[in-house]
């Protein structure tokens, strides 16, 4: 059974269970959802930005950009559609990070790996030697 708790959107009280919002707002996110992705699918669109969609759907960037990180809306063949990386805020059109920041988190990765690596091969030498 679900849960009793205030809607993060607008307050009202509701029974969580499916949905982490009441039924109104997730009925009104979907009618936005609808209008992004009607306007998004015309051929003449192709070339839209994030913001000529939100100028002509009246959605916000932000539900925008949460349609798109929930794979709702794909943004592949929008070669002018970029959207705010998670970590710096700087353009993208794949995924929830930018080039840079994948970058630099499969730097930090392969450095970690190294790094443990290391600790293995001395842990192997003290064992050997004492």
């Amino acid at each position: 059974m679900g849960e009793l708790k205030n809607c993060p959107s607008c307050g009202n009280l509701y029974v969580e269970h499916l949905r982490p919002v009441c039924d109104t707002c997730f009925k009104e996110e979907e009618q936005m959802f609808e209008k992004v992705f009607q306007y998004m699918r015309k051929r003449e669109n192709r070339q839209a930005t994030l913001f000529d969609v939100r100028q002509h759907t009246g959605v916000d960037e932000e539900k925008i950009t949460k349609f798109i990180r929930q794979g709702r809306i794909r943004v592949v063949g929008f070669p002018n559609f970029y959207y705010p990386c998670e970590t710096c805020e700087g353009p993208t059109q794949d995924g929830r990070l930018c080039s840079s920041c994948k970058k630099k988190i499969m730097g930090d990765l392969k450095t970690d790996e190294f790094e443990a690596k290391k600790k293995l091969v001395d842990l192997g030498r003290s064992y050997y030697t004492d």
